[in-house]
């Protein structure tokens, strides 16, 4: 299971926030995760409420904002939000299309006392 492995350098860009910014712990961590990411939401959970015990993140809110698929339509030139994984821009049905977003995983933002 990956997941342990991203919350491990989750935890990690934590850490180093809190020390570049002298803070004493995190409230919050924001993440965007994009469905085509290959990161499964429950198991990211699960992940994270187990690592962050011990550690500057103990308590805090984990806050997962999944981004769906967005696509560029290079024929009719327009960005789509799609709900399925048909890489068809939805406007005009052409297959000339590239991913613009909801392949990745960020770290947002971070909420420190």
């Amino acid at each position: 299971m990956h997941e342990y492995s991203i919350v491990q350098a989750l935890l990690s860009q934590c850490e180093e926030q809190v020390k570049k910014h002298n803070a004493s712990k995190i409230t919050k961590v924001v993440t965007k995760i994009g469905v085509l990411s290959g990161v499964e939401p429950d198991l990211l959970q699960t992940a994270f409420d187990t690592f962050k015990e011990g550690t500057i993140c103990d308590g805090c809110e984990f806050v997962m904002n999944i981004q769906k698929v967005v696509l560029y339509c290079n024929d009719c030139k327009s960005d789509s939000e799609i709900d399925d994984l048909a890489m068809a821009c939805p406007k005009c049905g052409s297959l000339n299309t590239n991913v613009v977003d909801g392949e990745d995983m960020y770290l947002m933002s971070l909420e420190m006392e």
